[in-house]
């Protein structure tokens, strides 16, 4: 009877190392290819989580509103003239006054 359970034991053993050296296998595995995820992201730029909200996307729907609305206009004075003096001056114009548009959008 001693050496049945013996016998059972050592089996239960031999499968528990086999399991624990399955389950060592298989976390060295993840743990290299964590290594090489991480090693490959750490070269991305991380991403930014701005702030969210209603009012934070009103903000940002009215940014994309006024740069549309800034190309729009230089794609008109573009196609509109075939002076590049206009042209670039207009560009020049959006650009120095588009922020302060913005600002004066903006605040109340």
């Amino acid at each position: 009877m001693s050496k049945e359970r013996a016998q059972r034991r050592a089996e239960r053993e031999r499968e528990a190392a086999v399991l624990a050296a399955a389950r060592a296998a298989e976390a060295e595995r993840r743990e290299r290819r964590d290594a090489r995820l991480r090693a490959m992201t750490s070269r991305l730029p991380r991403r930014r989580r701005g702030p969210s909200g209603i009012l934070a996307e009103r903000r940002r729907t009215q940014g994309r509103v006024l740069v549309l609305a800034g190309v729009v206009l230089n794609a008109l004075v573009w196609f509109a003239t075939d002076d590049w003096y206009l042209r670039s001056l207009a560009l020049l114009l959006t650009v120095l006054l588009l922020p302060l548009v913005h600002v004066l959008m903006t605040r109340k």
